[in-house]
């Protein structure tokens, strides 16, 4: 079963720059965020071994949410190989979040 990854300043560049990599920015307070977190989980699961499913804290980690300029959270963005590919600003639902997901082919 897969987990989606919690990421830090200290390994998040290390973590994005290879494959597909879709991070969640958001925070405990967020009620949308804790929408989005059973889903972001899920496709963990789904997609393990094609795409790490990983979660930054904006609370723990601003510098990385002013980095991403994520104005609003929930925000996640689909990387590939270190590039942003695609973004979803605020509660999509899971079939908005598979939306970017199909990008990865």
């Amino acid at each position: 079963m897969g987990v989606a990854v919690n990421l830090t300043k200290d390994d998040f560049d290390d973590k994005v720059k290879t494959g597909w990599v879709l991070v969640d920015f958001w925070a405990e307070w967020c009620g949308p965020c804790k929408m989005a977190a059973p889903i972001i989980e899920e496709l963990a699961t789904q997609y393990q071994g094609r795409v790490l499913v990983a979660k930054v804290d904006v609370d723990a980690h601003p510098d990385l949410a002013s980095r991403f300029n994520t104005m609003s959270i929930p925000t996640v963005i689909l990387f590939k190989d270190g590039a942003e590919v695609a973004r979803q600003v605020g509660y999509a639902g899971r079939q908005g979040y598979v939306n970017l997901l199909v990008k990865t082919g």
